[in-house]
């Protein structure tokens, strides 16, 4: 249940509108339209830290002094960013009024006298479980207002989010004319058309932005109008991207040209569902971990698809390039990942004022940081192109494999999606290095690792990076043996895999150390590595068919990404995780499978297993378990 508060506290309470209304009721009318199921107004704090003590879930909060459009209001209520937004303004603030200044859409500070990104709107959506905070902070101002209530809840530590105006109109005002100023501004604007509008995300990559998004509205108002909703949308776009990756395997020019037509079809309805979303306003934990996995699901089936095409048109190392390529993509996304989540951590610590620009990596920071604010320039869409975003990949593969064939489309990925990494780790790595921001201290470390029970049993050792790495470099070594045994003819049974496995087994001893290094975010990524490419030289080394690697390796991506879905959605542990066995113990008993001389039997056999498991857990998470806790709500107490 959500409960709105107005604040009818400071000279805008007793304004009225050209209709006569209050401008607290009709803020109070507001915010019922925008989908509070209570709405209360609050005389001062005292009286809404009361409210704040007895709520049972989120609460809006508001001062008598917004004059918004009520789309700004229902955003902000809905906003999928975290449990606590607060909106701010561009507008110059008021006296009394609460500045802000934000790095990555969080408020990093309020009132700080080093200077500001905005001002504080007047309105905030407070999470269930800051519930306490606010109403620590409402009982500490009291006598204050709205501003005064947020300037103390930052103080509390509340990691807060901010919500930008962006199309539609919010002004705080102190007097009548102020008042009709604003009115008439809101009044100046078509509330639905600037909706539609904003379901656009305001910075994307290059291709997306000028050759999806300048007309993936329309289809956006089309879907709303006849029903359809994300998650629909969602799957239709799995649906053209699974033929694509059939014509694709198909071969002849007129299949990859149409394959390559409904890749770029596929990828428009991927935009269309998270536009769908935020037009209509319907967020859901699922529809957000769903749309996550398809992304990766659609983009290694059609890899498949071209793996599959190149082979059947004669190249003998076709699979090799999609498994090359499915194992490069999700190494890259574990690193973006935890860089992402490294540099949330860093904004919410920001480093002390030195007298220098903190070295290469301070300065490298400071550019970004520029050019992502010269939007539009040359420089900024250079920046956002050079890193092979989604967008991207989808059109190099459609243009390609339409034009040249799936081989040159799998090599023009792999070649860019190795200068992309290249360019972004030595970067970030500079970068954080700089930061010195631990950020696996936050999280269980165990659990995005994928650790299982062996490794909690080894021994600790220091360096967890530095293990991690050295087993990722054992298996790419392996790997290398593996190929060249076998592409002269030759036997890889006996010592070679289980030393493999040893040296693997190294990053293992990691896992009890502290990951407080500060390239320690890595770690994750590079345990990716070494189980992927082990997992490939134990199919190599046994001469397993490549479409059976392919499909083992895809496993393990959507159990990893399940993993990080869960840590951007700030969600709990997948329910089976601990029947996935850990990296380590899935790498043992391939190797046990590798000795037995039957590496396609344990390929297969434990590929399935970790498929049944993971859909098994996502049947859990999503279905049965929120089941029982409605039934739970339910029952008589």
């Amino acid at each position: 249940m959500t409960l709105a508060i107005v604040l009818a506290a400071g000279p805008a309470a007793g304004l009225t509108t050209d209709a006569g209304e209050r401008l607290v009721d009709r803020i109070a009318g507001q915010w019922r339209r925008a989908g509070a199921d209570e709405v209360r107004v609050a005389a001062d704090l005292s009286e809404l830290a009361d409210l704040v003590a007895a709520a049972t879930g989120p609460v809006l909060v508001s001062g008598a002094d917004l004059v918004a459009h009520t789309a700004v209001l229902k955003h902000l209520a809905t906003s999928p960013v975290g449990p606590t937004v607060a909106l701010v303004l561009t507008d110059p603030p008021a006296a009394g009024q609460a500045t802000v200044r934000e790095e990555r859409g969080q408020v990093v500070a309020v009132n700080d006298p080093e200077g500001a990104t905005g001002v504080f709107g007047g309105a905030l959506r407070v999470g269930q479980g800051d519930l306490p905070a606010l109403a620590a902070a409402a009982r500490t101002a009291a006598g204050g207002g709205v501003d005064r209530l947020f300037a103390d809840l930052a103080g509390c530590g509340t990691l807060t989010f901010a919500h930008r105006v962006r199309l539609l109109v919010a002004h705080r005002v102190g007097d009548a004319a102020e008042l009709a100023a604003a009115q008439a501004a809101v009044a100046a604007v078509d509330e639905d058309k600037a909706e539609l509008k904003l379901s656009v995300k305001e910075r994307d990559d290059f291709f997306t932005t000028f050759f999806v998004s300048t007309w993936s509205p329309y289809v956006t108002k089309a879907a709303a109008r006849i029903g359809l909703g994300p998650t629909a949308v969602t799957m239709i776009s799995v649906a053209f991207a699974v033929a694509a990756a059939v014509l694709f395997g198909v071969g002849g020019r007129l299949a990859l040209v149409a394959g390559g037509v409904l890749l770029y079809l596929g990828f428009v309805l991927d935009c269309v569902d998270g536009q769908l979303a935020r037009y209509t306003r319907h967020f859901s934990a699922w529809g957000g971990w769903l749309d996550t996995m398809a992304d990766r699901a659609k983009e290694y089936v059609v890899y498949a698809g071209l793996g599959y095409g190149a082979t059947h048109a004669g190249f003998r190392y076709g699979w090799a390039l999609a498994i090359a390529a499915m194992t490069l993509q999700t190494v890259r996304h574990m690193t973006d990942t935890w860089y992402g989540a490294l540099h949330d951590e860093a904004a919410r610590r920001p480093r002390a004022a030195t007298g220098d620009a903190g070295g290469i990596g301070g300065k490298l920071n400071a550019a970004s940081t520029k050019v992502q604010a010269d939007t539009g320039s040359v420089s900024y869409w250079l920046k956002r192109t050079v890193v092979f975003p989604i967008g991207e990949r989808w059109a190099l593969m459609a243009v390609a494999a339409a034009l040249f064939g799936p081989l040159v489309a799998l090599c023009a990925v792999l070649v860019w999606g190795v200068l992309a990494f290249a360019y972004t780790g030595g970067l970030r790595t500079l970068r954080a290095r700089w930061m010195r921001v631990p950020v696996l201290t936050t999280v269980d470390t165990g659990l995005h690792r994928d650790d299982g029970p062996l490794a909690r049993t080894l021994p600790a050792a220091r360096q967890p990076l530095a293990l991690a790495v050295l087993g990722a470099l054992g298996a790419a070594a392996l790997l290398v043996v593996a190929l060249r045994v076998v592409h002269a003819g030759g036997d890889l049974r006996g010592w070679v895999v289980p030393v493999g496995l040893l040296v693997l087994l190294g990053g293992a001893l990691g896992a009890r150390a502290a990951h407080d290094g500060p390239l320690d975010w890595l770690v994750p990524a590079a345990l990716r590595a070494g189980e992927y490419l082990f997992a490939i030289a134990v199919g190599v080394a046994g001469r397993v068919s490549p479409w059976l690697i392919f499909g083992y390796v895809f496993v393990l991506t959507l159990h990893h990404y399940d993993l990080t879905a869960r840590l951007e959605k700030r969600q709990a542990a997948p329910p089976l995780h601990a029947a996935t066995l850990g990296w380590e113990g899935r790498s043992a008993l391939l190797t046990i499978g590798s000795i037995a001389g039957i590496a396609s039997i344990a390929l297969a056999t434990l590929g399935t297993y970790l498929l049944v498991v993971f859909v098994a857990s996502v049947v859990l998470a999503w279905v049965v378990l929120p089941a029982r806790v409605r039934g739970g709500d339910r029952s008589p107490g």
